[in-house]
């Protein structure tokens, strides 16, 4: 069974930091690109950084650039997102979606998602 899991969400103060992680099973992520999404309340899903299977990685939102880093470990088969510097309007749940070799920035070309895990910053 194909599966991503998301974990490392929680409650940050603004300025704070946090890594969320996405576990992959049943498949090698590392053939995959998996991309970083995130939606806030009354928002729609948004991109928000990818890593193509060659490892290459790609911010998609501009208000992350500088903050947030995706890299991969595939001796775990898992893909992290570093958030730094977090701001109030980071506050969303933050999604994990594998996509066959290359990113892409419609949701709707991702094969499959995890569950979501929530990040909310507030002081």
């Amino acid at each position: 069974q194909l599966r991503l899991v998301e974990s490392g969400g929680g409650l940050v103060q603004p300025g704070g930091s946090l890594r969320l992680s996405c576990a992959a099973s049943g498949f090698r992520s590392y053939d995959y690109a998996i991309g970083w999404f995130r939606q806030a309340p009354g928002k729609e899903r948004e991109g928000v950084s990818c890593i193509k299977n060659s490892g290459v990685s790609s911010n998609s939102a501009d208000s992350v650039k500088g903050r947030f880093t995706i890299s991969r470990d595939n001796a775990k088969n898992t893909v992290y997102l570093q958030m730094n510097s977090l701001k109030p309007e980071d506050t969303a749940v933050y999604y994990c979606a594998a996509r066959a070799y290359d990113c892409s920035g419609d949701v709707s070309e991702y094969d499959f998602w995890g569950q979501g895990t929530r990040v909310t910053v507030s002081s």
